[in-house]
Order: C-alpha cells, then sequence, then structure tokens
C-alpha cells in the first residue's frame, strides 16, 4: 500500500510562487496531480519528482483549511 493517499495533504521542500508550500494530493499512481492549498493551482508532477520534494505528510488534525 502507497504511504500517500487523496487528499492528504504534504508540506514541499519548494514554496508555490503564492508563499505557499502546502499542498493536498487529487491523484495517485505514475504520476500525482497536486493542488496548492492557498491559490488553487494544479499541477502534474512524475512519481519521481513529487517523492524527492516531499517533505513532511502533514496530519489530518493540523491542517485547518475551513
Amino acid at each position: 500500500m502507497s504511504q500517500y493517499q487523496i487528499g492528504q495533504v504534504v508540506r514541499l521542500k519548494k514554496g508555490h510562487p503564492c508563499g505557499s508550500d502546502l499542498w493536498r494530493i487529487l491523484r495517485v499512481g505514475m504520476d500525482f496531480r497536486i493542488k496548492c492549498v492557498k491559490c488553487g493551482r494544479s499541477v502534474m508532477l512524475p512519481r519521481t519528482r513529487f517523492e524527492r520534494r516531499v517533505k513532511q505528510i502533514m496530519p489530518p488534525e493540523a491542517i485547518d483549511l475551513a
């Protein structure tokens, strides 16, 4: 089973130009589709590049996106 699941929020090593470094996982597979939590921009990354860039998997209770 993969450690990444749809709906999880991850912190990447490099921040997005909007200022956020938190991304929500929308698609898991050979490619990952992730969406910026702050501005809503969606990007697609190959699995290898995504896994290298992940700094931290955020616990669900630590994220308050209301």
